[in-house]
Parts: structure tokens; C-alpha cells; sequence
């Protein structure tokens, strides 16, 4: 790379981390809690809102079922909590569910879960965004306006802080969410001590609003689908839970143990908000609709805040700092809740990369011992779907959650069959008994999740999730794809027998533009390997320039005879490809070395104007059998500039551990 280049690189992601510094990157409980529950944490922000949304299709009697419906959701969240407890305890490579599925219930099973992950680590990037600039449009009416660049440039910058590594991201997004945790759990409880203790009337803006419900008059079937559909949407707040089990690698150690306490936490903070906002909303009287226009009783012009903003402004009424400080935090959260993903889905890709599912290029390591080829795929595909669904969260969440139920489903029975094998052999009664209570925990997990997975797929369905599941199915096809791809190579690389028998003549062939200095380094390296015959050869596709070159060639002292090809339609790469297969053909058993001299710039324009000839012959010829191609450079003294003032670093020395930075 460039000088240029090099130091915006530095500047973007900072200077390179040797391998053996690994281990100063892993991330304390402390960090660890906002790296990984900033998604998790950040569904209390919309999850509540969603179950809201959805029961105002029958009116305002229909919110009296919200305090129950979310409290199933909790009830479902407590036991996935508990069930992933046992997960991290049991697989703490970092594979997570994709790992238990693949050893319990077979590749299939596996790779499921792993398509079904990445889609959800996409969807969570694309739908926290998307998020995050509809609440921050609600006060800056540019982002409004914008919210698909806003969103885009939040992706760009995110992914920017994750390719500097992983606990220097963690640290900075600790204070804003830890901000966050703060100012919910004092609105919370300012809220209910002024309501309940204080005895003071709090109210909401929306207080008092009619809605216009377009079923108002549901029971039976339908009142139970929209009951159930308003669960799905509050289901919502599960997503990301699942991301601890597949971060594990990234804690310190013991890395169970952390793992499994940062998860309870996790779990513990979110359910108290999550429950805690439903009941503050009936409360203070928050009326939530999916229009504007559905709001009767509202004043003209008037503008529906969100849920938090609407809480914020009741509970702090009278003390604007603390609705502009909730409101702030909430919106910079649904920002940062992307980072989840951002930590969960290159470590998956790097797993999958090394079981030959993705590119191997996604289980390297970058400079910052970051998966940055991970991080740079996901971003890329957040950004189609933000760029595609114009940056809705109504049309973005439909798409949601589909993804982290398979997974919850298929991990949750891998545990099952987990338990029940190391059973059949286990003989200490304290483990027996233990292992025992752990899989009657997945048990219920499993049994919750399945039935959660069905009532998604039922409301949701028709409304987008086919997106989410046709998506699943094709990068589960690509990767069927890339491991066939794989197996093929490691087969006709491994399994074929050499016979060993070595060719029975060289050839050498020299490419000749002009009699140059290039050219005539070209001519002595291929002397100097000794073949049996050697030749040089030039395509005329100028009549006075290649004359000119004969006669010059003619005076040299060179003994290496020239031969002129002839190119009536002024190609080069197709006359001398051909000549080469001719002198194959007349000697199967020869081996055929084409020497291409190069120049060797030190700019990128100058590439643009040289060695465009040189590639494409190579790009030719390699694919000739019986073919090798040397290329023989010769430095300009723009790449001997270049040179001197550039660190030389043999590839992937950095990873390896040579050089000597810190």
C-alpha cells in the first residue's frame, strides 16, 4: 500500500496488535456487559412499544392483556437466560448454538442454526439503526428526512470502531450504555415513588387520547391471533441473549463462569425494564398508535413521540434535563446495539470459515486481532438491507426475531441430547444430579422457544418473515456450496497420487516488447535456469516497431534467437497463448516456461498505465497445463521511493508475531 493509504489505515483502525498480545484484549465482566448486552438491553426501548402498537388495532380496553402478554415474554426470556447459562458452561469454544447443534444433532442441524444466525446478527444491525434514527429524527428533523444515510453513516462509523479491536470498542461503548442502564432505572423509580408513594398525578402527553380502532370489537379467534401476534412482536426483546454463548472466547478467564454471570446479569437488568416500562406506561397513561391520524383527542399538528420519550417527559415532567438525558442515551443505544452483532457474528463467520462453510479469508485475524474481514461483511450486508427497506423499522422488525428462535429450538434440543449422552456414562451422583437439573432446564427452554417459534411464524408469516427464511435458505445453500467447493479441492490435492516422474524437457520462452533493460534481466534469469531450449518471441502488431526491434536484435550480442509472431487483428494475448499450446502440443512431455518481464511502480496511477499486457497473459496462461509463468520484475525508481520509506513486513508477519510492534 501506498504511504497514503497506510497511515489512513493506521488512523482508522490504529497500529497493529501482535498475536501473543491476544490475551490483553479480553474483555473483564464489566466490559463484557455492554459489549454484549447493549442489543438485548436496547429491545426495551421498542419491544414495549411493539406490544403496545399492536393491541391498539383493538382499542384502548385491549391494553389491559399488555402487563400479561409481557409478562410471558419475561417468563420466556428468564428461562433462555437459564438455559444459555447451561450452554456456556457446557461448549465455551465460542460456538454457541451453531456448535451444539453440529455435535448433537449433525452438520445440518449445524449449519442451520449458523445461516440462521447470520441473518439475525444482519437483521439486528439493520433494525437497531433503523431504530436509533427514527428516535433521533423525532427531535432533528434532517435525520427524519435522511434516515437511510443517517443510518448508513452510523453502520460506517460503528464499523470503524469494531475493526480497532475488541475491548477498545467495549470501552467506549461502556459509559453510554451504562448511561443508559442508569437513566432507565431512575425513571423507573422516580416514577413509581411519585405515583405510588408521593401519590401525584403523572400523566403522559398522550393521556386521555381515544383511538380509533379499526377492531374494536374482537373475541374469541381473532382476539387471541392479535393477543398472540402482539407477543411475537414483544419477543423482540430475546434477540440478542444468544449472543454471550457465542462470544465466550472473548472474556477472561474462566471464561464460563464470567460468560454465565454477565448473562444473568443481562437478563436480570433487562426483565426489570422490560416490565417495568410496561406497567409505568398503563400508569401514566400513554396512548400509542400506528398513525397519528388513529389519535382522537390529540391537539392539531400534533406529533407522536416514542414510548421512552413520552415516559421520560411524564416521570421528569418539569425537569428538562432529564427527559433530554433519557431520550439522548435511549437513542444513542439503539445505535450502539448493533455492536452486539458486531461481536457475535465475525466470531460465528470465523468458526464457520474453519469448518469450511465461508471463505477462509473470514477466520483471519486483522491487525487489531479482530475478525475484520467478518466485521466488513457484516456491515455490507446491514447496509443492503437498510438501503433496500429504506431504513423502517415497521418493515425491518416483520423480518425479525424468525432467525434467533430456529437457533434457540435447535440449540436448546442439541442440550437435550447433550445431557442424555453424558448420562449413559456418567457415575458420580453429584454430577448425575446435576447434569439432570440442566437438562430439565433445556427442556423447558425447549418447549418455550418451539412454541414462541410457531407463534412467530404464524402472525408473522405473511408479513415479511418469508423474507428472513428464504434468506436463510440461501446462504444455507451457498454454504452446502462453498464446503463441496472445499472437499473437492482437499481431495484432488490429497487423495491423487504423483507418479514423481519428472518432465523430460524445458522450454523457456521470453515475452519481448523492446530491447530493454527489462527485457535483457529477462533473457539472463532464463539462461541462468538452464533449460533445454530457450527463445525469444515478439507479437507484431506494429510493422515499422517490430522491424525495428529485429534489426536492433540482429546488432545485439544476444544468442537467444527472436521469433516474430504475426497478429493481423493487433491482439497479444491470444497469438501468444496459441504459440504456447503449439509448442505443447509438439511435445506433451516438455514443461513450457514463459518469462513475462514487469515493471514494478511505486504509485497506483502508475499501475494504471503499465503491466495491463503482463496480467492478462498471466491470467491466460495459468491456465494452460504443462505452463509455468515467471515474472521477472524490474524496479522504477518510483517503487525504489517508495520502498525506502515504507516498514517491510513479510505477509501476515504481524499475525505470526514477528516484527515489533506492541
Amino acid at each position: 500500500m501506498s504511504k497514503l493509504t497506510t497511515a489512513a489505515k493506521r488512523m482508522l483502525v490504529g497500529r497493529p496488535f501482535r498475536s501473543d498480545s491476544l490475551g490483553h484484549t479480553l474483555l473483564p465482566k464489566r466490559i463484557a456487559l455492554p459489549v454484549f448486552a447493549s442489543d438485548a438491553l436496547s429491545s426495551v426501548a421498542y419491544a414495549p412499544e411493539e406490544i403496545f402498537l399492536v393491541l391498539s388495532v383493538a382499542g384502548l380496553s385491549a391494553y389491559t392483556y399488555a402487563p400479561w402478554v409481557g409478562l410471558v415474554v419475561a417468563l420466556v426470556m428468564a428461562v433462555v437466560v437459564a438455559s444459555y447459562r447451561q450452554n456456556v458452561h457446557a461448549y465455551p469454544s465460542g460456538g454457541g448454538d451453531y456448535e451444539v447443534a453440529t455435535k448433537n444433532l449433525g452438520p445440518t442441524a449445524g449449519l442451520t442454526v449458523g445461516s440462521a444466525l447470520l441473518v439475525d446478527y444482519v437483521l439486528t444491525v439493520a433494525v437497531s439503526i433503523s431504530s436509533a434514527a427514527s428516535n433521533i429524527g423525532s427531535a432533528v428533523p434532517f435525520v427524519s428526512t435522511h434516515k437511510v444515510l443517517f443510518a448508513v453513516a452510523a453502520i460506517v462509523i460503528l464499523t470503524a470502531m469494531n475493526l480497532r479491536g475488541v475491548r477498545e470498542s467495549g470501552t467506549m461503548f461502556a459509559i453510554p450504555v451504562y448511561a443508559f442502564m442508569i437513566g432507565m432505572f431512575v425513571m423507573l423509580v422516580w416514577g413509581f415513588t411519585r405515583i405510588g408513594i408521593l401519590g401525584q398525578d403523572v400523566h403522559a402527553e398522550s393521556y386521555g387520547f381515544g383511538l380509533k380502532a379499526e377492531e374494536s370489537h374482537l373475541l374469541g379467534v381473532p382476539l387471541v391471533f392479535l393477543i398472540a401476534r402482539a407477543f411475537s412482536s414483544g419477543c423482540a426483546a430475546l434477540t440478542g441473549v444468544e449472543a454471550i454463548s457465542n462470544g465466550v472466547p472473548a472474556f477472561r478467564k474462566p471464561k464460563s463462569r464470567n460468560a454465565a454471570t454477565t448473562l444473568l446479569l443481562l437478563g436480570s437488568i433487562a426483565i426489570t425494564m422490560f416490565m417495568g416500562m410496561i406497567v409505568l406506561t398503563q400508569k401514566v397513561g400513554v396512548v400509542y398508535a400506528q398513525r397519528t391520524d388513529d389519535l382522537t383527542g390529540a391537539p392539531a399538528g400534533y406529533e407522536q413521540k416514542t414510548l421512552v420519550a413520552q415516559l421520560a417527559g411524564a416521570v421528569f415532567h418539569g425537569f428538562p434535563a432529564g427527559f433530554y438525558f433519557i431520550t439522548t442515551v435511549t437513542a444513542l443505544i439503539l445505535v450502539l446495539a448493533a455492536n452486539t452483532a458486531f461481536n457475535g457474528f465475525p466470531v460465528l463467520g470465523s468458526i464457520l470459515a474453519q469448518d469450511r462453510y465461508l471463505p477462509r479469508q473470514l477466520h483471519t485475524r486483522g491487525d487489531r486481532l479482530a475478525f475484520s474481514n467478518g466485521i466488513i461483511f457484516l456491515a455490507g450486508a446491514a447496509i443492503a438491507f437498510v438501503v433496500l427497506f429504506g431504513a423502517e423499522v415497521t418493515r425491518l422488525i416483520q423480518l425479525y426475531i424468525v432467525g434467533v428462535f430456529v437457533s434457540f429450538v435447535l440449540s436448546q434440543t442439541g442440550m437435550l441430547r447433550h445431557w442424555t449422552r453424558l448420562l449413559r456414562t456418567e457415575t458420580d451422583p453429584a454430577q448425575r444430579a446435576r447434569m439432570k437439573r440442566s437438562r430439565v432446564i433445556n427442556a423447558i427452554g425447549l418447549s418455550m422457544t418451539a412454541a414462541v417459534l410457531m407463534i412467530v411464524l404464524v402472525t408473522k408469516f405473511l408479513a415479511g418473515a418469508w423474507i428472513a427464511i428464504v434468506t436463510m435458505a440461501a446462504i444455507f445453500g451457498i454454504m452446502k456450496l462453498i464446503r463441496r467447493h472445499y472437499d473437492t479441492v482437499s481431495r484432488e490435492l490429497d487423495e491423487t497420487e504423483w507418479d514423481g516422474v519428472l518432465p523430460s524437457r524445458t522450454h523457456s520462452i521470453v515475452l519481448v516488447s523492446k530491447l530493454h533493460l527489462p527485457t535483457k534481466r529477462a533473457i539472463a534469469y532464463a539462461r541462468a535456469t538452464r533449460p533445454d531450449t530457450i527463445e525469444a518471441i515478439t507479437v507484431n502488431v506494429d510493422e515499422p516497431d517490430t522491424r525495428a526491434l529485429v534489426r536492433e536484435w540482429e546488432r545485439s550480442d544476444i544468442s537467444v534467437p527472436l521469433k516474430v509472431i504475426e497478429s493481423p487483428y493487433r491482439e497479444i494475448t491470444k497469438p501468444v497463448v496459441d504459440y504456447v499450446k503449439r509448442v505443447r502440443k509438439d511435445s506433451p512431455r516438455d514443461v513450457v516456461t514463459v518469462f513475462i518481464p514487469e515493471y514494478v511502480v511505486g504509485h497506483w496511477w502508475e499501475q494504471l498505465l503499465h503491466n495491463q499486457s503482463a496480467l492478462r497473459l498471466k491470467g491466460r496462461l495459468l491456465f494452460e497445463p504443462g505452463v509455468m509463468v515467471t515474472s521477472v520484475p524490474w524496479q522504477l525508481s518510483s517503487s525504489a521511493k517508495a520502498r525506502a520509506g515504507r516498514e517491510v513486513n513479510a505477509p501476515g508477519s504481524v499475525r505470526r508475531g514477528f516484527g515489533d510492534e506492541s
